[in-house]
């Protein structure tokens, strides 16, 4: 009898822990293999009326799925060449991808699913409006500054949580970009933006940002990450190299580094986050990347490209 109520009482949390039942992810993962083979196809189609067939096939496919019950614990590993980025409390997951225009632009989809605690779907499309917006507007899902997101950190401030998303977008044949936006949830509903990028203690001060963004030579590769020991953001200072500031399809990193450092519900702005030489073994690119070998799903930073430079001259040693 003893043991009976203990199982009883276990059940609930038992319960609570099948996150998703055996027969809805086999349902899902059959789906999966037409997303996968979709998703392989908006990348890699023939001519742009094959990656936006395939788009539009795959949309409502993935709808479908995640139509399921309990789909957010589902976790879609296969498809490779979507962005799936979650925040550190995981109630959400934000799902992005490009498609290649033959004007060589990009146009960005995507859709945040909230986690529900009856598993129901509730979903957010994500519609991308970058080619018409003022980039420092903010904006809802319905107006969303498209890119493909590759990274999410959270910070607590005041009962609200901030989300800062790391976005990357390939724009077009001069220039790529790569962004910091901000996402919170008022009354349910995803905001992007917001007075949360300060220039206040700079020696220059310049005016609050909603939303930051680096554009800069397509060769160039440059870094934007959040970094953990220093507990801030770390991105490239870069310079014109024909000395174009109007242009930045001519900006390229200078080996220097400015950042962020959370403060009071801000993104504060550093200068110049090291004030000595660079540490040894750390030098610029010298070849321009092929933009044929780049990764939608993984921008490669100068840090990425350096260490695989030090490990191929470690090899010929």
């Amino acid at each position: 009898m003893l043991r009976a109520c203990f199982i009883l009482l276990l059940l609930p949390a038992f319960l609570h822990a099948q996150r998703i039942s055996p027969a809805d992810a086999a349902v899902i993962a059959k789906q999966q293999d037409s997303l996968q083979y979709l998703s392989g196809m908006i990348l890699r189609g023939k001519d742009e009326q094959a990656r936006q067939e395939a788009n539009d096939h795959f949309i409502p496919k993935l709808v479908q799925a995640l139509k399921t019950p309990n789909s957010f614990y589902f976790r879609f590993d296969s498809l490779s060449t979507i962005s799936i980025q979650y925040p550190q409390d995981s109630s959400f997951r934000i799902f992005t991808w490009g498609l290649e225009l033959e004007t060589s632009f990009y146009h960005h989809y995507g859709a945040i699913q909230m986690k529900t605690d009856d598993g129901k779907l509730k979903l957010f499309p994500l519609f991308d409006n970058s080619d018409y917006m003022n980039p420092d507007t903010v904006a809802n899902n319905k107006s969303w500054y498209g890119c493909l997101y590759y990274k999410i950190i959270q910070r607590h401030y005041f009962n609200t949580e901030f989300y800062t998303l790391f976005g990357w977008d390939p724009n077009n044949i001069r220039s790529q970009k790569k962004l910091i936006d901000l996402l919170m949830f008022k009354d349910g509903e995803p905001v992007f933006g917001g007075p949360f990028f300060s220039f206040a203690e700079d020696s220059l001060p310049k005016p609050v940002r909603n939303r930051f963004i680096l554009e800069y030579k397509k060769d160039a590769t440059i870094s934007l990450s959040y970094n953990k020991e220093m507990d801030m953001i770390v991105y490239d200072h870069l310079i014109s190299e024909t000395n174009q500031k109007s242009k930045p399809s001519t900006f390229v990193p200078d080996l220097d580094y400015e950042g962020f450092k959370w403060k009071a519900g801000k993104w504060m702005h550093i200068d110049k986050v090291f004030h000595d030489a660079l540490p040894l073994g750390k030098f610029p690119v010298q070849q321009p990347l092929d933009q044929r070998r780049k990764n939608m799903m993984k921008p490669q930073t100068a840090e990425d490209i350096n260490a695989e430079q030090l490990e191929k001259a470690k090899k010929k040693n």
